[in-house]
């Protein structure tokens, strides 16, 4: 049974998917819905609130092209002012109405003709194309630690932040050194009695040059809009030049030296610490970090860095291979997201064949132009394998994904046709090309393991090249790609 057929199904109401509902709409397509699992939107800006969240991309160039704030109050925006401007996006353009809250998806299956889409409650949507925006980071990844189920104290992720647990006066385990903890330990480091960092891996972090924008400067940004368009194109240009020297590990070195003489700054006076918080690998192989205070925050007497393996959790701490049990009222773990399960892998989505998404994916996520599957006609992935960026935004990239989607959109009215599916050999040629161009790049050469790569030591997240170059490769559909199904 049906309970509601739509020309556009969206999953996912984050960036992703309000971008795919706002360029429907600006192109006259409102027959839509999006379906978002929790009871608000936001996606991962909802979901973050941990303290001290915030943005690594400049706020003028993390945000749409089509709807610029001249109102960002810094230059790297927090996650309150992040979700309150998507909440912006959804009453500026009407969406709220098409949006059904509570709505996890739990199986997608194309029926020959039109996706059949299944949410919790037994609700079916049928459409005529599925818009896949949820993004690859929104599925907290703790992992498997003997003995954690029998920790008496508080655990929580910090994608999950438990704002009812207060952290003044506790012992507080951290586990892991990502994106998320470098942000949230300076915030709670001076309310806590204690805080043990457990890391395995030291990151490479740079000082962050963020700073307030001046009242004077928003209200000129409001007033003449092209001088704030220059702005972002000025932040756009200086951070896609980066690409080159990630594209070659060597490259890497000049900014290794400036991060080195970050740390030799900060930990002068400690270097026992900056021993334990140098990496051993080459600066941008994992996700470069920036941060002002995190360091000064690992200097502090109530702090502990341990760099010693987890045995296990106890049921009041933590053990480490040292023998030493860390007694802890509470653990965080800031160890980032299940990419995979991200993409869709936790959802059964069946294609044209009877296959399972997660099935064809076993070997690896590929996809053309990150966008597109052979097999799975009329659906669009954004945020999809290898669209991620290690020096920009994306943003840029899901606007270039849309602008993909309507041009498919388009072709299917002119031609009539039912269905629009990836060329199997298409797809394997575009993603040998992305391979090749990341060998020799430092993300598979910088001599670490990371989440950009998978089991088979594959970078199947980021893209390799220019933003620029995919914005003009997914700029029309290119009718040799892809087989038109009557």
């Amino acid at each position: 049974m049906t309970d509601h057929t739509v020309d556009v199904v969206i999953v996912g109401s984050g960036f992703a998917g309000l971008g795919a509902a706002v360029r429907l709409t600006q192109a006259g397509r409102p027959d839509f819905l999006i379906l978002e699992k929790g009871d608000s939107l936001g996606g991962t800006w909802r979901d973050n609130t941990y303290p001290g969240c915030a943005c690594d991309v400049q706020s003028h160039l993390y945000s749409f092209s089509f709807a610029p704030n001249p109102n960002w109050t810094r230059l790297f925006a927090r996650q309150p002012e992040i979700r309150a401007y998507l909440e912006g996006i959804a009453d500026r353009y009407r969406l709220r109405d098409r949006i059904r809250f509570g709505a996890a998806v739990v199986a997608a299956k194309w029926d020959g003709a039109r996706w059949n889409v299944r949410t919790a409650d037994g609700t079916t949507v049928s459409a005529r194309v599925a818009v896949w925006g949820t993004g690859a980071l929104h599925e907290p990844s703790i992992p498997d630690i003997d003995g954690l189920t029998e920790f008496t104290g508080t655990a929580f992720h910090s994608a999950q932040w438990d704002h009812d647990h207060d952290l003044r006066g506790e012992r507080v385990a951290v586990i892991g050194t990502g994106a998320s903890a470098i942000q949230f330990v300076p915030a709670i480091q001076p309310d806590v009695a204690g805080l043990t960092l457990f890391q395995r891996t030291a990151p490479w972090v740079l000082p962050k040059p963020d700073r307030a924008v001046p009242g004077w400067m928003r209200a000129l940004y409001r007033a003449a809009p092209p001088l704030q368009k220059l702005h972002r194109a000025l932040i756009y240009g200086f951070n896609e030049a980066r690409v080159l020297g990630f594209r070659k590990a060597s490259r890497m070195a000049i900014v290794e030296r400036y991060a080195r003489a970050y740390l030799d700054r900060t930990f002068a006076d400690r270097p026992d610490l900056k021993a334990k918080v140098t990496p051993d690998f080459r600066i941008g192989c994992k996700r470069i970090l920036m941060s002002n205070d995190y360091y000064r925050s690992l200097k502090q007497p109530n702090v502990d860095v341990v760099t010693e393996k987890i045995i296990r959790v106890t049921p009041t701490g933590v053990l480490t291979a040292d023998g030493v049990e860390h007694e802890v009222d509470t653990i965080i773990f800031g160890t980032g997201f299940k990419v995979g399960e991200g993409l869709g892998l936790s959802v059964p989505i069946v294609g044209r064949d009877g296959e399972q998404l997660a099935d064809v994916w076993r070997d690896g996520t590929e996809a053309f132009l990150g966008t597109t599957i052979a097999g799975f006609p009329n659906l669009f992935v954004l945020t999809g394998p290898n669209t991620g960026l290690g020096h920009s935004s994306m943003v840029y990239m899901i606007e270039s994904q849309l602008n993909y989607l309507l041009d498919a959109l388009r072709v299917l009215d002119r031609t009539g046709a039912r269905a629009i599916d990836t060329r199997r050999d298409r797809q394997d040629d575009f993603n040998a090309q992305v391979q090749g161009k990341l060998e020799g790049s430092v993300w598979t050469h910088g001599g670490c393991a990371s989440w950009y790569l998978d089991e088979h030591g594959k970078n199947r997240t980021l893209w390799p090249d220019y933003t620029f170059a995919f914005r003009r490769r997914t700029r029309k559909v290119r009718p040799g790609d892809h087989v038109l199904v009557a």
